[in-house]
């Protein structure tokens, strides 16, 4: 297996001064990157329409570093709790310098058995909240004059598409677009905005929505994974960080993957042949130099 370094990447003090919002940020993967970035000297605001959980993830994070985090409940389908969250983030910390847009809803079903009603539940959540906070905030941004970044969290089936996951997809899909088209018009006012497309990286409640129990009966998800196997949070923590970073100025429009090579190696029409073994390829190697002749 190829060996890993779960330690952090970036020097301590990096986001010194730096306040940084993150959607969805009380659990899972958006509580992973919270607790690295206010290790780096970040400041925190985490919203989700779940107040109880980001307030005990507040209460966690301020008995690390005092001070560091506050939470604000805020449902990002609705415009007026998106623009609550800034202003009472604005109010606290006087600024805020870079956006994570990390709340998502999914859940895999047959496309034919879903709702409209189904589809506007991840939709609204995954397109229409992160394209309400990045206007508000960037708005916000290019009125003070101020410089602004952006990370939007994505999938790789958002160039791909997926069946079982039709609604996520093309939410993903519109907001990988809004990433490159945000990227391109608003670097004039000194706006990076980029994303990253996370392949397996298990939490709690995602994971299970995703992955339920007994599953692995059927499939085992580290075999689609050339590594063999998923991802350690601070793997892309360290991503995270760096995107966030005056360390990676110059990028902008930029999707980076991380996923262990799941969604190329899957996309290839000959991986199959991984299942054929060595032996078996001296004897293919010779009929076909028989034919060639």
């Amino acid at each position: 297996m190829q060996k890993m370094n779960t330690t952090g990447m970036l020097p301590d003090g990096t986001f010194e001064n730096k306040i940084i919002l993150i959607t969805g940020g009380g659990t899972g993967l958006g509580k992973s990157m919270g607790n690295y970035l206010i290790k780096l000297g970040a400041k925190l605001i985490i919203t989700s329409r779940k107040i109880e959980v980001i307030e005990k993830t507040a209460d966690e994070f301020n008995n690390q570093y005092e001070n560091s985090t506050i939470a604000i409940q805020g449902d990002v389908r609705k415009i007026e709790d998106v623009k609550n969250v800034i202003e009472q983030g604005i109010d606290k910390f006087g600024n805020i310098d870079i956006l994570v847009n990390n709340a998502a809803g999914n859940f895999i079903s047959p496309t034919e058995r879903l709702s409209s009603g189904a589809f506007d539940a991840i939709i609204d959540i995954v397109l229409k909240g992160t394209s309400y906070f990045t206007l508000e905030l960037g708005k916000y941004w290019i009125k003070n004059k101020k410089s602004g970044n952006i990370l939007n969290i994505i999938t790789t089936y958002a160039w791909t598409g997926s069946g079982y996951v039709v609604p996520s997809a093309a939410s993903k899909g519109g907001v990988l677009a809004l990433t490159r088209s945000i990227a391109a018009e608003w670097a004039k006012y000194n706006i990076r905005c980029n994303a990253i497309a996370p392949g397996p990286f298990p939490t709690e409640g995602a994971w299970n929505r995703l992955v339920p129990p007994g599953f692995s009966k059927f499939i085992d998800i580290k075999k689609r994974i050339p590594l063999k196997r998923v991802g350690e949070h601070q793997e892309l923590a360290n991503l995270v960080a760096y995107l966030l970073s005056d360390y990676s100025a110059y990028i902008t429009g930029e999707v980076v993957t991380i996923d262990g090579g799941e969604w190329i190696y899957n996309a290839g029409q000959f991986t199959w042949l991984d299942k054929i073994p060595s032996k078996l390829w001296g004897l293919i190697e010779k009929t076909i130099r028989k034919k060639n002749k």
